[in-house]
């Protein structure tokens, strides 16, 4: 925008505009003025305006128009000082600490507040970083030139918002400021207690004393859900608190008691407004943080004190409100995630939760006696009445929930609990009644509390009354509230993954005989229940059903599959529950496995079923799905016992076009498929797709290029080795063995080198250890010793996983006693040196070691965001063995073959043997040769 009359006139006029009382016409101008913001010396011509407009108006317009321009873009500056600080700060940035404290000086608080922003971004990092010099350097330079300023800066806002005591929009910027510097504060004193801090405590705790107990009117809100200026400073400072009680005790002791009266008068006196939730569950925190510490035990001993704890602060705070309420009915998935997923860190039930815990450590007899009074008490009220009364027995459960609750783990619940609670009879006496009620839509609350009390105590309670469950649990599968359905999902979820004697499961399949229909009826109907039909918890049940019951759901399972393919179809159309979709593959490749298993010629009507879904998935490139769907397509394919069907050969030519490689997450399922192919299909490949070979092996060089995914190379070339008929690839094995040279020329990693021995070695057992001789000599003359030499003598011992070693081991075998060539020229130095390796391979532990230089070597980056691999667990491969049962122990194996040699050049073994190999590997060896009933001649 040019500084001209034209455009100061349009501004004027926009601006008046602004000013009518009439929406249809202030909406615009407030539009534009917007719009244009971004433009070249915008901020120019409104203190142009500002200076020379003869209207008084517009001048004051034009003040409030630059005032929050500088307020809104100042914010924006900020924000992109924490980004680029975060990378460059503090060592190519070395001058912007002084910068920003020169700010401080500044006197304009929306200034202040921008880089007290910026160094909020920067430094709250120091509150979760591990310990090492470079952090403490770094936090060493910020409190030498940040935490004085920052001191004065808290003591003149503190002054300066007493002078304006009286004027709302002052305050308002100046307690912004002050919850911010508390933030720092937090942040600052997070790793260690600075000495600065520690010498200035009084400053800091006695300013954050006087903050708590103020009390502004002009400050108090209306609003009952958010959290007001106050109480967001309030908090901060309780949690300023709880840090120096739990980690500085000692230098805090004569600041406590009065931080403990105050937070306790907070406590009592916050209502149970929304807005509060904050405020009293960081106030709760400080008082468990508190009586947890052996130092402060004093203060909780009086019995009066801990009743009066028990009634004014975790009895109240436990209550089910009509917020909760709300939540529940209508918002169910955030009810679930805070309070399954363990996200209700800021809750008031959490946080009075872990005080009750904290209160037990040193007062279990008193608090649980005070306790046991409340929850009768409750439980009188709830009886009396329950349809009116039915919050009191929700805050009951609770109740003893925190109070028997010691340890707690997700994947066994409660591992220790608090032995003067009585689990059992509570679950008889008050858990039982709810979960027989025939309705299971009445009361879905105290549902939800007795569903989540079985899985909470499921490690806790005896089988008996888990059996008594199940089928209770399978009954509120069908109740209309979403949490209750979904907690009866998860609770039998985890229930089916309970251990019982011999490592199986607890409840086993004919325990579940007789509600095995109900069950799979039950789950499947609940996806089709409002707001459930991508219910992750209710898909995990499916799938942990089908792998607890095993055969039993075969008769099921064709109606089953229909339901499953159904719902892929609809899911396919816009995926965006990954959990729910991951569950429904594995649920796909649980019901493959296990009807194959029974009936592998049934592997054909699974086709059927999937193949048009997985048809439409893979032409919409549904790229969430993809590698999914590779995943699937490789197990049903790895079932057939015959040939290669036709519907895969017609696949296999896309399956190798570029584009698909490009994606990471396609890369392992992909190769995995391929693999599949050449096992089951290398003869029709070789025979009506040759010309697809070079694509193969074209797919082999992208994957042998990179230092990601040069593994999965690898799995491709030793299936082509392992499954192709030689004559198909003998023209190309020479270009395989270059290709593979060329990167160890260009980076050798110590994975590569393993998969590239694993490589040689299995090319010597199906080939021969002649031809493995000669492919490398007619690269270059001597290149066989060269690569003995310096790759399989010193790096064998890296090779690990059990396949992996015995191919090596038959492959180095093969070269010691199948190679004339090691016995009668140049390459006989190497034969002693490469047998010790040999022995080594066998009986040294596996070298783990890798070398410095390569923790720092870049994976390469992907350009963009791209759907990561997940592997199915359900659909895992078997790990295959390319020698099997040809060669039960390689050991044998040498054994035998060294004796066969031996018998061949009589003397040269023993002659060898004895003059260069050393005595422990010799000792190695005799045993060997004892176990196989073999001499050397």
């Amino acid at each position: 925008m040019e500084l001209n009359d034209g455009n100061l006139q349009t501004l004027t006029e926009f601006m008046r505009k602004t000013l009518d009382p009439d929406q249809s016409v202030r909406r615009p101008a407030e539009k534009f003025l917007e719009s244009v913001e971004g433009n070249q010396n915008y901020p120019i011509l409104l203190l142009t305006l500002l200076e020379k407009s003869q209207d008084n108006v517009i001048r004051v317009c034009a003040a409030v128009t630059f005032k929050n321009y500088i307020k809104r873009n100042w914010r924006i500056l900020s924000d992109a000082i924490s980004i680029i600080g975060r990378e460059d700060f503090p060592m190519k940035w070395p001058d912007l600490l002084t910068e920003m404290v020169t700010r401080f000086q500044s006197g304009d608080f929306h200034i202040i507040n921008g880089v007290l922003r910026t160094a909020h971004s920067l430094f709250k990092r120091y509150r979760h970083e591990f310990k090492s010099n470079e952090l403490w350097l770094e936090i060493k330079l910020v409190l030498d030139t940040f935490a004085s300023p920052l001191t004065e800066l808290f003591k003149a806002t503190i002054e300066l918002c007493q002078t304006h005591a009286t004027d709302i929009n002052a305050l308002k910027i100046l307690f912004s400021s002050l919850t911010l510097i508390s933030k720092l504060f937090y942040s600052l004193n997070f790793q260690d207690l600075p000495e600065f801090f520690e010498d200035n405590m009084e400053t800091w705790m006695s300013n954050f004393h006087n903050l708590l107990t103020l009390d502004n009117k002009l400050l108090q809100t209306d609003d009952e859900e958010e959290a007001g200026l106050l109480e967001l400073l309030k908090s901060q400072i309780c949690d300023n608190a709880a840090l120096y009680a739990q980690k500085y005790d000692e230098e805090f002791q004569p600041y406590l008691p009065r931080f403990v009266t105050a937070i306790w008068n907070l406590l009592v006196s916050a209502g149970q407004e929304v807005k509060y939730d904050l405020l009293v569950s960081n106030a709760i925190q400080f008082l468990a943080s508190v009586c947890e510490r052996p130092h402060y035990k004093h203060l909780f001993e009086d019995q009066n004190t801990l009743t009066s704890i028990c009634e004014k602060v975790i009895v109240p705070n436990m209550e089910f409100r009509s917020a909760d309420e709300e939540a529940f009915e209508d918002n169910s998935e955030e009810y679930i995630r805070r309070d399954l997923e363990g996200s209700d860190i800021d809750t008031r039930r959490r946080a009075a939760c872990d005080l009750v815990r904290g209160l037990c450590k040193f007062f279990e007899g008193p608090v649980t006696a005070i306790f046991s009074g409340y929850v009768n008490s409750m439980l009188g009220e709830y009886a009396k009445n329950p349809v009116v009364n039915w919050k009191h027995k929700d805050a009951a459960i609770y109740l003893v929930t925190s109070l028997a609750s010691k340890a707690q783990t997700a994947k066994h619940g409660i591992t220790q609990a608090n032995e003067l609670v009585n689990l059992t009879e509570f679950f008889v006496n008050h858990i039982l009644t709810d979960l027989n009620s025939q309705n299971v839509n009445e009361f879905p609350v105290l549902k939800a509390d007795a569903i989540k009390y079985v899985m909470i105590f499921r490690s806790q309670l005896p089988k008996e009354q888990l059996l008594q469950a199940v089928p209770l649990l399978v009954a509120h599968l069908q109740a209309e509230s979403t949490v209750e359905h979904t907690y009866a999902a998860h609770a039998l979820e985890r229930l089916f993954t309970m251990r019982g004697p011999n490592n199986s499961t607890l409840i086993t399949p004919t325990e579940m005989a007789p509600f095995t229909e109900q069950l799979l009826n039950n789950l499947f109907k609940a996806l089709a229940l409002p707001g459930s039909s991508e219910n992750e918890y209710i898909m995990k049940a499916i799938m942990r059903s089908f792998s607890l019951l095993q055969e039993t759901i075969v008769p099921y399972i064709p109606t089953l599959i229909g339901q499953l393919t159904h719902k892929l179809l609809l899911v396919s159309k816009n995926p965006s529950k990954p959990h729910f979709n991951h569950y429904l593959f594995e649920s796909l490749c649980l019901s493959i496995r296990i009807t194959c298993k029974a009936n592998p010629t049934t592997v054909g009507s699974f086709e059927e079923a999937l193949f048009p879904v997985f048809t439409e998935i893979l032409q919409n490139d549904v790229q969430e799905f993809v590698p999914y769907v590779f995943q699937v397509m490789s197990l049903l394919l790895e079932i057939h016992t015959s040939s290669i069907p036709n519907s895969y050969m017609a696949l296999f030519p896309h399956l190798l076009q570029p584009v698909l490689w490009e994606r990471t997450g396609n890369i392992p399922p992909l190769v995995r498929l391929l693999q599949a192919y050449l096992e089951k299909g290398a003869a029709t490949i070789a025979s009506s797709a040759a010309d697809k070979i070079p694509g193969l092996l074209g797919v082999f060089q992208k994957l042998i290029a990179s230092k990601a995914n040069d593994h999965q190379g690898f799995y491709l070339m030793n299936s082509i080795i392992e499954h192709m008929p030689t004559e198909s690839i003998v023209q190309y094995r020479k270009q395989i063995f270059i290709l593979l040279f060329q990167r160890l020329q260009s980076s050798k990693t110590t994975k590569f080198i393993k998969s590239f021995m694993v490589f040689i070695n299995l090319y010597g057992v199906k080939y021969g250890a002649i031809a493995l001789q000669e492919i490398f000599d007619s690269i270059q003359p001597k290149m066989f010793g060269m690569v003995l030499e310096k790759i399989v003598i010193p790096e064998v011992q890296k090779v690990s996983g059990p396949v992996e070693k015995k191919i090596c081991a038959v492959g180095i075998i093969k070269i010691l006693t199948e190679c004339p060539a090691m016995m009668d020229t140049e390459y006989t130095k190497l034969w002693t040196p490469l047998l010790q390796a040999l022995i080594g391979l066998f009986e040294l532990p596996e070298d783990d070691s890798i070398p410095d230089d390569e923790h720092f070597i870049d994976i390469e980056d992907t350009a963009s965001y791209q759907t990561a691999f997940s592997q199915l667990a359900f659909a895992g491969k078997k790990e295959h063995d390319p020698i099997g049962a040809a060669v039960s122990n390689p050991k044998i194996l040498l054994a035998q073959s060294l004796h066969k040699l031996s018998t061949a050049c009589p003397g040269r073994v023993l002659s060898m043997l004895s003059t260069s190999l050393n005595a422990e590997a010799l000792q190695y060896l005799q045993g060997y040769l004892l176990v196989a009933s073999v001499q050397l001649v």
